[in-house]
């Protein structure tokens, strides 16, 4: 059967365009990877559908390939050296922030990636030598953790002990402050008392020699002269 030769227009059947498109979309795809295996070229393609829906395939990386366009019209609009070698400086820095941020993304995925296996999570696709690897791991992971919360009881129960010795000699020299002080305090109290007795003492004999010179007095007055 001979295959008909269509005429390049718009399908105005939506059922068709839509089979049409699907179909033609594959096979572009399919020639452009075609193309940069035999060639080893640099390929990508960007396709919208009418509805709105992004297509796309690019033989590397597509922000590359974008970057790269980019860079390559700045190269062509410049004319002087000067310029050419500013505008390379730039796009070299420009692909060197790019790869950068592409290495953290790919980075923060592997990490992610591994977490949920460490996790026990996504280990259907893994075979059982993959799975002695990861329970290795797991296994040397636990050690080092039971290690260090080892490390760390002993530094905190040493630590506990040192202040549980200063607090004891604290102790101590506050009581022996406070023992001193009563000290010094009763021997106060004594003294006082003890001089307080003295000036009693003196106070008594001061009394009685008191009243032994008005005794005298008294006498050598009787015995004067009667008056006439």
């Amino acid at each position: 059967m001979v295959r008909q030769k269509i005429q390049i227009k718009k399908i105005d059947n939506l059922t068709a365009r839509q089979v049409t498109f699907s179909k033609r979309r594959r096979g572009l795809f399919k020639k452009a990877q075609e193309l940069s295996t035999l060639c080893d070229a640099d390929i990508g393609l960007i396709v919208f559908s009418a509805t709105g829906k992004l297509f796309e395939y690019s033989s590397s990386s597509m922000v590359q390939l974008i970057e790269k366009h980019k860079m390559q019209s700045e190269r062509e609009n410049m004319d002087s050296p000067d310029q050419l070698q500013s505008s390379n400086l730039q796009c070299e820095k420009k692909t060197c922030a790019m790869l950068s941020r592409e290495f953290v993304e790919k980075n923060r995925e592997l990490r992610t990636y591994y977490a949920r296996q460490l996790n026990g999570e996504e280990l259907q696709g893994l075979g059982l030598e993959e799975l002695m690897k990861l329970e290795k791991i797991v296994e040397g992971g636990i050690s080092r953790v039971l290690k260090i919360k080892g490390d760390k009881f002993m530094r905190e129960i040493s630590s506990l002990k040192k202040k549980a010795t200063q607090l004891q000699e604290e102790n101590s020299r506050l009581k022996q402050q406070s023992e001193a002080r009563v000290l010094n305090e009763f021997e106060g109290q004594n003294a006082t008392e003890q001089g307080q007795s003295a000036d009693s003492i003196t106070n008594n004999r001061s009394l009685v020699n008191s009243q032994q010179d008005y005794n005298d007095s008294d006498t050598s007055l009787k015995l004067g002269l009667a008056f006439p």
